[in-house]
């Protein structure tokens, strides 16, 4: 009977032994897993870090573009307005040489009937003229 002890014994031991290294190999296994997972979030933690930078860099560049532009903008619209001005002050000179070109033309045409009037005398004058000297 004692036998029948040491056998159990035995086999509890050995059993206990494939128990301890199988769940040796599981935490080896475990321990890689864990490794490559730690080298892994480092390399995203490095990436993140890449991407925060560049998203940095780009967010300034964009804010600066943005300025400029605002910059530009408002240097344009002077021009613009400007412009606009020139295009007003071109409006009332053409209304001037407007009224200019059509007081000329009544004047024109007032005293084209004045020279007309005087030629028609000045004939009627000659016509006496040469009349009276025939008769003479």
């Amino acid at each position: 009977m004692e036998w029948l002890l040491y056998i159990s014994v035995t086999i509890v031991a050995v059993a206990f032994a494939f128990l301890v290294y199988y769940l040796i190999q599981t935490l080896i296994s475990t321990k890689k897993t864990l490794e490559e997972l730690k080298s892994t979030v480092q390399g995203l933690q490095e990436q993140v870090n890449g991407i925060t930078k560049e998203s940095t860099a780009l967010l300034n560049k964009t804010n600066r573009l943005a300025d400029d532009i605002q910059q530009k903008s408002e240097a344009l619209n002077s021009v613009f307005s400007a412009a606009k001005d020139l295009g007003d002050s071109m409006g009332r000179i053409n209304q001037s040489v407007r009224r200019m070109s059509d007081t000329i033309a009544k004047k024109s045409d007032e005293r084209s009937e004045q020279v007309a009037q005087a030629v028609q005398w000045g004939n009627a004058l000659l016509d006496l003229w040469a009349k009276w000297k025939s008769k003479k």
